[in-house]
């Protein structure tokens, strides 16, 4: 039976996931400490990822004049100056390099033996063989998956945060050093709202989802 404390978890995600917008207008005199930040990208990296390589990076932008450097490149979108910071999501697409030491704490932490891991690792050799478009796929989804978990842990704590796409990914590459084994996923803009989000409409369920079959709507 669901306790009390369960019925206020299941509340507060409720919450969480219903009061999410995408947030353009940001107070600019709030600043998100770089150790609170680091609190919402290790709830973050909890996401699932494609053989737990957790292909993910971050860099964070939090410097105000690099902000204004990234301005332009991000079209002029002023949240990208106003927010607290803005977390560039990207892909490693070597991450399969690092199956070996991955499952090696998996071992250590005792969630694992060693037959699992030497089988999981031989499995890991996998995406090399896939080429770099293939592992470029992946990163991408999984990219996606921690970006989510991201905007819903800072809506949690009372920020906002707003996904972009709309910069241009060359630019923007050569500006950070972004190296090519990177594949550039989204930027995310974080900080405290001077303006809400305006609420959203969704497509009604029954018009997204099939049942066992795909059918054409």
């Amino acid at each position: 039976m669901e306790t009390t404390a369960d019925q206020t978890k299941v509340r507060d995600y409720y919450s969480v996931v219903r009061e999410r917008r995408s947030v353009r207008h940001y107070d600019p005199t709030v600043k998100i400490s770089r150790e609170e930040l680091t609190e919402m990208l290790e709830e973050a990296v909890l996401a699932p990822s494609s053989s737990n390589l957790q292909p993910w990076r971050f860099l964070v932008i939090d410097e105000q004049p690099l902000k204004e450097k990234l301005l332009p490149i991000a079209f002029n979108q002023q949240q990208v100056v106003d927010a607290s910071a803005v977390i560039a999501v990207l892909g490693d697409k070597n991450a399969y390099l690092q199956a070996e030491a991955i499952y090696q704490s998996a071992v250590e932490a005792g969630y694992m033996d060693e037959e699992r891991k030497q089988l999981l690792t031989g499995h890991a050799q996998a995406y090399e063989r896939m080429g770099e478009d293939g592992r470029k796929d992946v990163v991408l989804i999984d990219g996606g998956l921690v970006s989510m978990q991201f905007m819903l842990s800072a809506k949690a704590r009372g920020y906002d945060t707003v996904p972009m796409a709309g910069y241009n990914a060359q630019q923007f590459r050569e500006a950070f050093g972004i190296p090519d084994s990177y594949a550039t996923v989204m930027l995310i803009a974080v900080g405290k709202a001077s303006q809400p989000g305006h609420p959203t409409t969704r497509l009604p369920i029954g018009d997204v989802t099939s049942w066992n079959r795909l059918e054409s709507k």
